[in-house]
Order: C-alpha cells, then structure tokens, then sequence
C-alpha cells in the first residue's frame, strides 16, 4: 500500500466578461493544481449569451494532459466554466465519479466542482432516494448538487439555492458552480478547505490554490471567507452572502494544506505555504537538535522544513535524493514478486552527497511507515553514518472525516507505539516530531483543524467511519 496521504480535488472556475473561450485558461489552471488529484479530472463551458442552459463537458480518467487533446479545447466554445481534477476518498474511482457534475433540472442547468468530504452525505443521499431521486454516481458532490437544484425551485436565484443547500450538508467543502449567467463560489463554514478569487482582465477566476492563478497569469484579489457565498457576475463584479460564516475562533483550516499538500509558491488566508514549512523546520531544529554533518528533504514537501532545519541549526542544507517527476501517484506499483521497490521507481539516493555523512532527513508525515523504513536503507546503503529522521508535523493518532485520505486508526504506526518504538521500526539513529502548539505558530495562529493528531474535531464527528461509504 502507498505510504502517503492524498488530497481529494482541486477545482477551478472563470468567467470571461468580454465573451471569450474559456476551456484553454482552465485546462491550464488545472495543469497547476494536477498536485491535488491525479485520478480522474474534467471541464464544463457554457455561452452566456448563446442557447440558455446548454453545457459543453468533456471528462475521463487520468492527468490532465492525458484526459485533453488541442482538438477537444477548441471545440469546447464557452465564456464561463469550471475544472477539477480528482483523487477519491469517498466513491469509487470511475469515470461516471470525475467532475464537474452536471444537471439538467427545471431551471436550466448547474455544472459543479467540489473539493472536500461532507460528514452527513449519507443520510442526506438516503432521504432524496427515499423522495424519488435518482443518483448517477457515488460521490457526495451528486448530493450537493441535488440540494441546490431542489432549493433553486424555492427561491428567486440560484446563490441564494447554493446558500440553502450549504446549510444542510455539514462537513469540509469548496464549491465552484456555473449556472447559465452566473459563477458562484462557497467555502464551507470552518474553512477547511482554501478557495481564492483571482482577476485577469475582465475576467474573474475561482481556485483551490494562488499557484493556479500564477499559471495563467491572474492577480489574486482574495480568499473566499469561510462561510461566504461569492457570486459573479458583469453587473455586479462580486458580490457577497456571508450569512453561514461562523466566528473567527470556531474555524479551522486543515493544517496539512501547509504542511504536505499545496504546492509550496501557493498562499492561504495571508499564509505563505513555503513560509510555513520553513518555520516548522526552524521549530523542529529548536526542539529537536542533533549533531549532524548534512540536512535533505524528502521531495518535495520536506525540502522547505529541511531548508528551515539547516537556516536554524547552522547545519548545511543538501540534496539528497533525486525524484523521477514522470511518476504520478497513479503509476503501475511492481508486484510483490518484483525486484523493482515503488520507492525506488519514484526516488534515488545521490551517494556522492551522503556517504561518510550523518545525515538529518525532513519528511513532512509518517502514516504506516512502510516508506520511511525503506528511505533509511536507502541512505544507509548509499554510505551515510547515521540517519536522523525529523517530521514536520505531529504524529497521526486518529481518522480525518474531511477529506484527507488517513488510513484507519490500526493501519498508523503511531497508533499503540512510542516514538522510540517507532524509531526502531523505521530504522533511524533518532525520531522527532513537530511538537502540537508548534502548528498554530508556523501559521501565524490561523484557526486551524488538528483532529488528525488529537481526535479533537471542530464538529462532531459521524458515529461511525463513513470514509469510502459507497466504494465499489
């Protein structure tokens, strides 16, 4: 089994007010956010002023560059529109699953990408079923657009639906829908998962990240606050319903967008990712210090907690692996029975860097264990003296119900072991771990979510572990 964590999507939306094809601009931006999902990902284009509710979409499994030809953006005309790419926590990983959904209903049409894993998905699901709905997927993006579409019949627009809907379903949740003449986006009331607004011309974009915005050459205007509702539109520019909005203290972002998932040139909330990860490295240097002659990284998280480790302990920064950047998490793993190890498919050990060295290693988590074991032989067989492992985050003790793709409690070596315990299964001369207060200071005290470590959630949790509910 893999030994890493998974983000589930990311999503991406725009629209053009002077009227101009939109399907290139947000194939590129899903090109930045390939990071958060490598499984399946997909994009959806209307013409506001061309037949009302027609929606042109084209998705399959796959990265980006793989799903879509130059033939198929071109033929994909359209002014408005989103993009997600996708990894699943929850619902099989199938095509009819990849996003953006889209729904043909009385009022028009929605097309919607959603980023995030909702607590109560599955009695939500059971109560349209049980009221005549008919479901095409397993993912609980279906009943979010199912809820916004029954609520448009109620009111008089559709962010006032999108609103609505977003008081019943409880969870972590970014959401990027196109209707005919509008883009909306949500943010769910904790702030769990990052959605930003962006500016290039006269066009306004949508995205789970700021690196997106770079790509395609967009100034970044502002975060979506937790709990708000933005609507976009030529007559208003932006506009704002933040009636769901919880206050400051009850948020709670999820610390591993700053730790292991965003890409380190992305900003959330006024927090630099790479600024971070270089604070949890000082913070580490300060409470864990080890004599050493060489400080790496495990790429590419690690490398800016590694940087943060040697500006703090005065020992030099190095590289020490080398990644093969053509191998996505969606590679062909050699069987058991093959001399080829995943790890070392995916890393080598440059052996003129280590050997004769003590070396520090900086890796951002350990979930089962099974890669770092393998990581400390490596650089033990490339010749270094000693291997001290060092992690910039605190050890994972329980499930995440938001959309991480934490293991169950059993599968996590740190569940019933010390950290010495842990140390000797992982074979390293020492083990350490970012100490729990160091997480709200390397974010610059941003309201943030650590139930993976402490089993303390900012909601209750489902009674029982929904995670991968309707997988196939």
């Amino acid at each position: 089994m893999e030994d890493c964590l998974h983000e589930e999507c990311g999503v991406f939306g725009i629209y053009d007010f002077d009227g101009g094809d939109v399907a290139s601009t947000i194939y590129y931006g899903l090109f930045a956010l390939q990071h958060r999902g490598q499984e399946s990902c997909g994009i959806a284009v209307s013409e506001t002023n061309g037949p009302k509710g027609k929606v042109t979409a084209y998705k399959g499994m796959g990265l980006v560059n793989e799903v879509f030809t130059q033939e198929d953006l071109e033929s994909m005309r359209g002014d408005i529109g989103v993009g997600h790419v996708r990894y699943s926590t929850a619902g099989s990983s199938t095509r009819e699953n990849a996003q953006p959904l889209v729904l043909n209903y009385v009022k028009g049409t929605l097309a919607l990408a959603h980023n995030g894993n909702l607590i109560n998905a599955s009695e939500l699901r059971h109560d349209l079923e049980y009221t005549g709905a008919i479901f095409q997927t397993t993912i609980d993006s279906e009943v979010i657009a199912y809820h916004i579409a029954r609520e448009r019949l109620k009111c008089g627009t559709v962010e006032e639906a999108v609103g609505r809907a977003c008081s019943k379903i409880k969870g972590a949740y970014s959401l990027v829908v196109m209707s005919p003449r509008k883009l909306i986006g949500a943010r769910d009331p904790y702030g769990f998962k990052p959605l930003c607004i962006g500016k290039r011309d006269n066009a306004y974009i949508l995205a789970s990240e700021t690196c997106a915005l770079d790509t395609i050459g967009a100034e970044y205007v502002r975060d979506v606050l937790p709990g708000e509702v933005v609507t976009i539109t030529p007559e208003k520019g932006i506009s704002s319903d933040l009636s769901h909005a919880l206050p400051r203290q009850q948020e709670a972002r999820c610390i591993f967008e700053y730790i292991y998932f965003a890409r380190p040139d992305s900003h959330f909330d006024g927090v630099s990712v790479y600024a971070s990860r270089i604070a949890a490295g000082r913070y580490l240097a300060m409470d864990s210090p080890v004599e050493a002659d060489l400080v790496v990284g495990v790429p590419e998280s690690g490398n800016a907690a590694a940087l943060g480790y040697s500006l703090q302990s005065g020992i030099p920064y190095g590289t020490a692996f080398v990644k093969n950047g053509y191998v996505g998490r969606t590679f062909i793993k050699p069987k058991q029975s093959s001399r080829e190890s995943s790890v070392r498919v995916k890393l080598n050990v440059l052996k003129e860097a280590v050997a004769g060295k003590r070396i520090i290693m900086i890796d951002d988590s350990i979930v089962r264990g099974t890669t770092s074991d393998r990581i400390v032989r490596m650089l033990r067989d490339a010749g270094a003296t000693e291997v001290h492992v060092r992690i910039s985050s605190p050890p994972f003790l329980w499930p995440c119900y938001f959309g991480v793709d934490i293991p169950e409690q059993k599968q996590l070596i740190a569940y019933n072991r010390t950290i010495e315990e842990i140390r000797q299964v992982i074979g390293a001369d020492s083990l350490g771990y970012l100490e729990l207060p160091r997480l709200n200071e390397m974010v610059g005290n941003v309201p943030i979510c650590t139930g993976c470590f402490t089993g303390k959630y900012p909601m209750e949790p489902p009674k029982e572990d929904i995670r991968g509910e309707y997988e196939k």
